[in-house]
């Protein structure tokens, strides 16, 4: 049996002194495998952020989160970072770097030495996350002049310069105008077909756990779907599935699907 590559069980989080403190996700499981790419939907307040949290390892848990077979808050900073690598949305608060030396910040985990030294391999990562996020005009600019579809991508293009197997998105196209979200959809379905190579020479298929609020946006990047409702699992599981109108009536307490159809009314021209 093929193992899983991230696997959760009776997982239960949230902000208070400890995880079961007035937790926001409660007792939950999941599996997802090597290559999957993961859409997490809900409304808002349901506990998409804090779960995407907790799998990064930001946020402390109870239960289980095994990552490649190991329990992720029993690895070290490091080596939890060669695996996983997370866009959180945006704070508001930056510090006076500019776009390129922030992408840098990407490439921490392979630091030969205390002082942040790069060699000639993480310029040409760097580089290339640049051009992939359509920043190479702006690379030079500080970050603190920039506007919130620009930090997006400054922000993206430094998590994909980690290199990890498993990229965990926060609402990825928030923020940008349609050009960009477009293009970063383009890429993530380019990327998510690859491998990564890790440091003892295997290869791990690129595995991506987005969550995202446009419902249209998840269903051209994902083939599952985590549907979460007040902390719990509505729906786990493929397209098919997951994303029928009884379930998205449940989830949104809105019929989905005659909203969407009235406003694609709003495009028809009239015969």
């Amino acid at each position: 049996m093929e193992q899983k590559l991230l696997k959760c069980r009776d997982l239960v989080c949230g902000y208070g002194r400890r995880p079961s403190d007035n937790s926001i996700i409660k007792k939950i499981g999941f599996d997802i495998g090597e290559g999957e790419s993961i859409a997490i939907l809900g409304p808002n307040g349901c506990g998409k952020t804090t779960l995407l949290r907790a799998l990064g390892g930001i946020i402390p848990y109870d239960g289980s989160v095994c990552v490649d077979g190991r329990e992720i808050r029993d690895m070290k900073r490091k080596e939890l970072a060669s695996y996983v690598s997370s866009m959180t949305q945006l704070s508001g608060v930056y510090f006076s770097y500019t776009v390129k030396e922030t992408v840098m910040q990407g490439r921490y985990l392979y630091c030969k030495n205390l002082f942040g030294t790069y060699d000639k391999r993480d310029i040409e990562v760097v580089d290339e996350c640049i051009r992939n996020t359509g920043l190479e005009k702006i690379k030079d600019k500080q970050i603190g002049q920039l506007s919130g579809g620009q930090l997006q991508r400054v922000f993206l293009a430094r998590t994909l310069a980690q290199e990890t197997p498993i990229l965990l998105l926060d609402e990825p196209t928030n923020h940008l105008d349609l050009k960009y979200q477009a293009e970063l959809l383009d890429f993530l379905n380019v990327w998510k077909e690859k491998e990564t190579m890790m440091s003892d020479g295997r290869r791990v298929r690129n595995t991506l756990i987005g969550v995202y609020h446009d419902i249209n946006m998840a269903l051209m990047v994902a083939e599952k779907f985590l549907l979460i409702k007040d902390g719990e699992i509505l729906c786990f599981g493929n397209k098919e599935e997951a994303v029928t109108g009884e379930n998205l009536k449940a989830l949104y307490e809105i019929d989905v699907e005659a909203y969407m159809s009235e406003r694609a009314k709003l495009w028809r021209k009239e015969e």
